[in-house]
C-alpha cells in the first residue's frame, strides 16, 4: 500500500504543474486522468488489493486524489476559456495582428457587399407629387379601399343608372355586416367626398391612395394602381386657377431636366365636373416623335380635371351659388411611366429585384 500512495503523490505532482494551452490539450488531461479508462479509475481498481483493516485510509486517500484531479481539471478549463476570450478579443481590437492559430488574414480585402435598400419607384414619384402640392397648400386625406356605392358612386353624380359607370369595370363584394352595395373603389373620388362630407369650405385636400378595376392586365393596364387626386373647393375658383396650379404640377415634376416640354389641354367629360378636361405633355419617351406609349401621336394623357359639378357640391351641402372648387386625378404610374420612361406597368407589381435595383438612391 505504502508504494501505492508513493505512486499517486508522484502523479499529484505531475499533475499540479500541467499546464493546457488549447482545448485540445485540456480534453486530452480529462481522458488521461477521468476517462473510463483514465488514471483515477486503474488507481480506484487498486482497491481490492487493499487489506480490510487499511482500505478505510486508503479510501480516503483515493477520494483526496480524486477531488485534486478534478478540481485541476475545472481549473485548466477556466483559464483556457479565459485565454480564448482574451486573444478573440485582441485579434478583433488588432486587426493587423496574426491570427492566434497562426492562419494569416489579409485584412486589406474588401468586406463582403451589403445590400441597400430602396424605396419602391411608385413610392418615389407619389412622395414626390404629394410634396409639390404640399407647397401650394393642399393636406393629404385618405379613406378606406372597400367602399360603399353612394361614397364611390352617388355622390359623384353617378346614379345606378348612369352611363357613365359603363366607363369603369367594377369589383363588387359581399359585406355581410353591412346592407346595400359594397365594392373596391375605383377612383379616390371617394375620398374627396368623405371630405366633403365632414369639412366645410375652404377645402383643400389630395388624395393618394390604390384603387380597383376589373381590367385585363397588360403592358398599359392593371387590375390595381394608383392615383392621386386633389379637390379645391372655395369662393371665386375659376378653371384659370386650375389650370396655373397643374402647369406648376408639370414644372415641378418632370422640370428643367427634360426640357421643352409641351401642355395642352383637351375638353373631355366626366360626370362629376363641368366643364371637364384632360392634360396632355408631350411624350417623353419619344420625345414627341411617336411611339407605342403615346400610341404614334407624340402626346400622353397624364390627368383628367375640372370644375367641381354644382350637383356634387349640393350633395354635400355646399352652396353652389357661393362656392365653385376644381378636382383634378392623375395615375401615379402613368407618371411614374414617363418619368422614368418605363414601358411595362407589370413590372411595379412583380417585383423584380433587378427593377427595383435601378431606383436605389433615388429620394
Amino acid at each position: 500500500m505504502e508504494q501505492l500512495v508513493q505512486q499517486i503523490n508522484a502523479y499529484r505532482q505531475e499533475i499540479a504543474v500541467f499546464e493546457a494551452a488549447t482545448p485540445d490539450v485540456v480534453e486530452e488531461f480529462r481522458i488521461k486522468y477521468l476517462g473510463t479508462k483514465g488514471l483515477v479509475k486503474m488507481i480506484m481498481g487498486e482497491m481490492r488489493n487493499v487489506p480490510n483493516d487499511r482500505k478505510k485510509e486508503f479510501g480516503q486517500v483515493l477520494n483526496e486524489f480524486k477531488l485534486f484531479v478534478e478540481s485541476k481539471y475545472e481549473t485548466l478549463k477556466a483559464n483556457n476559456s479565459k485565454q480564448q476570450t482574451f486573444l478573440s478579443g485582441r485579434k478583433a481590437c488588432l486587426p493587423d495582428r496574426q491570427a492566434p492559430n497562426d492562419k494569416q488574414i489579409d485584412w486589406s480585402l474588401p468586406g463582403a457587399p451589403i445590400s441597400v435598400g430602396t424605396r419602391h419607384p411608385l413610392s418615389i414619384v407619389r412622395n414626390q407629387i404629394v410634396s409639390i402640392f404640399r407647397r401650394l397648400g393642399f393636406a393629404v386625406a385618405e379613406g378606406p379601399e372597400i367602399e360603399d356605392d353612394w361614397h364611390n358612386f352617388g355622390a359623384m353624380n353617378l346614379p345606378e343608372d348612369h352611363p357613365a359607370r359603363d366607363m369603369q369595370d367594377t369589383f363588387y363584394i359581399n359585406h355581410p355586416a353591412e346592407g346595400g352595395a359594397w365594392l373596391l373603389r375605383t377612383h379616390t373620388s371617394s375620398v374627396q367626398a368623405r371630405v366633403m362630407e365632414t369639412q366645410k369650405p375652404p377645402i383643400r385636400v389630395i388624395c393618394p391612395g390604390r384603387v380597383y378595376r376589373n381590367e385585363t392586365i397588360s403592358a398599359r393596364a392593371h387590375c390595381f394602381f394608383h392615383q392621386v387626386e386633389g379637390l379645391y373647393i372655395d369662393e371665386n375658383v375659376s378653371f384659370a386657377d386650375l389650370k396655373q396650379t397643374l402647369y406648376f404640377f408639370v414644372q415641378e415634376m418632370f422640370g428643367p431636366a427634360f426640357g421643352g416640354i409641351k401642355v395642352r389641354f383637351r375638353p373631355s367629360y366626366f360626370p362629376f365636373t363641368e366643364p371637364s378636361a384632360e392634360m396632355d405633355i408631350s411624350c417623353l419617351i419619344c420625345g414627341g416623335n411617336g411611339c407605342n406609349i403615346c400610341k404614334h401621336t407624340g402626346w400622353v394623357e397624364i390627368l383628367g380635371s375640372g370644375m367641381v359639378h354644382p350637383t356634387v357640391l349640393e350633395n354635400f351641402g355646399i352652396d353652389s351659388n357661393k362656392y365653385t372648387g376644381f378636382a383634378f386625378g392623375m395615375g401615379v404610374e402613368r407618371i411614374t411611366q414617363l418619368k422614368y420612361q418605363v414601358n411595362d406597368l407589370r413590372l411595379y407589381s412583380q417585383n423584380d429585384v433587378r427593377f427595383l435595383k435601378q431606383f436605389t438612391g433615388v429620394v
